[in-house]
């Protein structure tokens, strides 16, 4: 075994590339190291093309081991199993910048999986993962027109960093993620604190020119080994075939596209039944006839041929009348409705629909222990804040299995949480875990962004004061050649056959989240900031159609969610509340009916719908976890006399005293019955805690005015 190495500096942090000695038998390997994180990746493929198929299967894993942070894992099992939600989103980072560099027509199966060995706290590994990813497929020989590599791009004050320690994202107001090639950028991801378009446009200039560095260390380190990359030629179209299916069909594809009158269920079936003509019409040539012996050969060929007709018929409708297929202009968005309040008992909905993209956000308010624990690499213990997106199949009028959560609805419920996240109240002034479910009811082109600005109602509604509302908007591309036009609120046709799907979400005074994904070989920064400030256009736009339903938190929550009372305790006082086994909390949680949380820094949260059963509880408490203070006056019960002693006296619940016989009144005592007796309600003052803990308590010089102040506490 040989090893190859070399490293790269990256703004003061190394990066080394090494292969030869690890995972020898899959196609490509390479171990990528910085800090203490080491992460291997591996790309191998398929020896033979899959028959009959039109994309490209790739397929790309990111794994977490738990033991790269020298810990075991907390479920009943005690192995990793299904990948955590950031695992998967790493997976969509690393697959979203490389799926466009595989040329067209390559239908081999390729597998690239990414292992988190080891794991240093400040350097995330995601995007060693990327690099790796990139470096892989290029030792594998696979047909790619690589290199492709990304950086992170963090703000703290008015400095940029690139590849930011986990402490530095979350101190910082950008966690921006751009990747890209020679030719241009291939993917945007980013979560901002309200940044205006300015910031962002800055930040990934800042990247792609840091990307530069690691393009060239792939490219120096591929010539070194001497890799060269497999043979591919993509298969021909035959010419008897395009000519066909243009001559039968391109003209009236377009005079359907151009009917702007149709409802997208009417233009698809239209569309359909064109496609459907040009089957009928083959079928009825001769057997031998020499186009049907073609498309006979692969049932693939009609409907690939039939979509490029319809990608060139729309696309050249954009580039040479401006004019979209549903007759709006490039920078128009489509009808925007909203409603709020349309379910009862939730505690909070709100309806938003953008042509025919539904979207139904329902909130739901719960209490600390409802907050998700993680358990995957990252620092974060616990989440605060859940979005979750699904989407059926009748949003798109398909019968769909309902399998579970796919990759698609963790990234686009992610997104739509990071666009929110930076508008939403403190823990502290609002303590409660916020579920958000958006629910698609209807699909036809940016859902995800549908989602944030459903779920800006929801949340206003449901009384969660957001610093601002946030809303979102979908922009599109069609490039050809020098000729591009930037589209503002794409429908599902114009992703579709688009060049990309650019989504910008955020208030009024900046950007919250952005996600670029793009199916051509790079955009340059030019198209980037075209489309950042069309979107804001589109994004003011939706947010007024938006705020005519809501336009501002309702001051109260709903009669249906959990009033929150909260009170710290001294930590040392924590086991006095839980009791042994549990017996004193629920005791507290029998009696009241209230539910009551307590955190490992003293921070006790009692809930219930009925405030009445939360004040109750919270009183249990404080009256269990008060102390005794030296001087102050209480007033307390006698529990036992001792003869010649003295009475104790419970002067707070749990906590009691010895008023020694000389200090039961102002004058001498003979007998401590003569004054008080067991059960008698009496003021006393705090003499002396001495130290082993006993309180010693008096009678005697108490003024009448403390006296009644204490009383009057009853």
């Amino acid at each position: 075994m040989t090893e190859y190495r070399k490293s790269v500096t990256l703004h003061g942090r190394e990066i080394t590339l090494s292969t030869g000695v690890l995972a020898q038998l899959a196609g490509g390997s390479v171990l990528v190291q910085s800090g203490e994180t080491a992460v291997l990746v591996t790309a191998t493929m398929a020896k033979k093309p899959r028959e009959n198929i039109d994309f490209f299967p790739l397929t790309v894993d990111y794994e977490e081991r738990l033991y790269a942070a020298g810990r075991i894992p907390g479920s009943f099992i005690r192995r990793e199993s299904r990948p955590p939600e950031k695992a998967i989103l790493a997976a969509r980072l690393i697959d979203r910048p490389i799926r466009p560099l595989f040329p067209k027509g390559f239908i081999n199966d390729v597998q690239i999986v990414a292992t988190v060995l080891a794991m240093d706290p400040q350097v995330p590994p995601d995007i060693l993962a990327m690099f790796g990813a990139s470096m892989a497929t290029m030792i594998a020989g696979i047909p790619f027109d690589g290199p492709v590599a990304g950086v992170r791009v963090g703000l703290i004050g008015d400095d940029f960093i690139i590849n930011p320690t986990y402490r530095e994202i979350e101190e910082g107001e950008l966690d921006l993620v751009i990747a890209g090639t020679r030719k241009g950028v291939m993917m945007v991801e980013a979560g901002a604190n309200i940044l205006p378009e300015e910031d962002i446009l800055d930040a990934l200039d800042y990247g792609y020119e840091a990307i530069q560095a690691l393009l060239l260390a792939q490219e120096e380190f591929i010539q070194e080994l001497g890799v060269k990359q497999k043979p591919f030629t993509a298969p021909e179209v035959d010419p008897i075939l395009v000519s066909f299916v243009q001559e039968k069909a391109a003209t009236p594809i377009a005079e359907v596209l151009k009917d702007f009158s149709l409802s997208k269920d009417d233009r698809d079936a239209q569309l359909d039944v064109i496609q459907a003509q040009l089957q009928t019409e083959i079928s009825e040539l001769p057997e031998d006839a020499e186009l049907r012996v073609k498309l006979a050969a692969s049932a693939t060929k009609l409907p690939a041929l039939f979509k490029s007709a319809t990608k060139k018929s729309m696309r050249r409708q954009i580039l040479d009348e401006s004019i979209r297929v549903d007759g709006r202009a490039l920078d128009e968005v489509r009808p925007v409705s909203s409603a709020v309040r349309i379910l009862p008992r939730v505690h909070g909905c709100g309806l938003f629909t953008r042509g025919t993209t539904q979207v139904l956000s329902i909130v739901t308010l719960g209490t600390s222990s409802d907050a998700q624990e993680l358990d995957d690499l990252h620092p974060d213990e616990k989440k605060r804040y859940l979005h979750h997106y699904n989407f059926p199949g009748f949003s798109v009028g398909e019968v769909k299995q309902q399998r579970g959560v796919g990759r698609r609805e963790i990234g686009h419920g992610a997104l739509a949480e990071r666009a929110l996240v930076p508008v939403l109240p403190s823990y502290a002034s609002f303590p409660y875990v916020i579920r958000v479910v958006s629910e698609v009811l209807s699909s036809n082109g940016s859902t995800s962004m549908g989602s944030v600005c459903g779920s800006t109602l929801g949340l206003m509604d449901a009384g969660v004061p957001l610093r601002e509302p946030v809303s979102g908007v979908a922009m599109g591309l069609i490039k050809e050649g020098d000729e591009v036009r930037v589209l503002t609120d794409i429908q599902g046709l114009e992703d579709f056959l688009g060049d990309m799907d650019f989504k910008s979400a955020g208030t009024r005074e900046g950007i919250s989240a952005l996600q670029m994904d793009i199916k051509i070989q790079g955009i340059t920064l030019a198209i980037l900031e075209t489309a950042i400030t069309q979107a804001k256009t589109g994004r003011i736009f939706i947010l007024d159609k938006m705020l005519t339903a809501i336009d501002k938190p309702r001051t109260e929550i709903s009669p249906y969610a959990p009033r929150l009372l909260t009170i710290k305790i001294p930590v040392d006082m924590i086991g006095l509340v839980i009791g042994p086994g549990g017996k004193t909390i629920k005791r507290i949680t029998e009696e009241t009916g209230a539910k009551v949380d307590i955190d490992d820094d003293g921070t006790v949260t009692v809930s219930s719908v009925d405030g009445e059963k939360a004040e109750a509880a919270r009183t249990m408490i404080e009256n269990m976890t008060r102390t005794v203070e030296v001087e102050k006056v209480y007033l307390g019960k006698v529990t036992r006399i001792i003869a010649n002693l003295g009475a104790f006296v419970e002067v707070i619940p749990g906590k009691e005293g010895l008023v020694h016989i000389s200090q039961l009144a102002e004058n001498r005592v003979r007998k401590v019955e003569d004054e008080v007796n067991v059960g008698d309600d009496v003021v006393v003052k705090v003499k002396e805690i001495d130290q082993k803990g006993r309180i010693n308590l008096t009678r005697r010089g108490i003024h009448p005015s403390e006296v009644e102040a204490v009383r009057k506490l009853v």
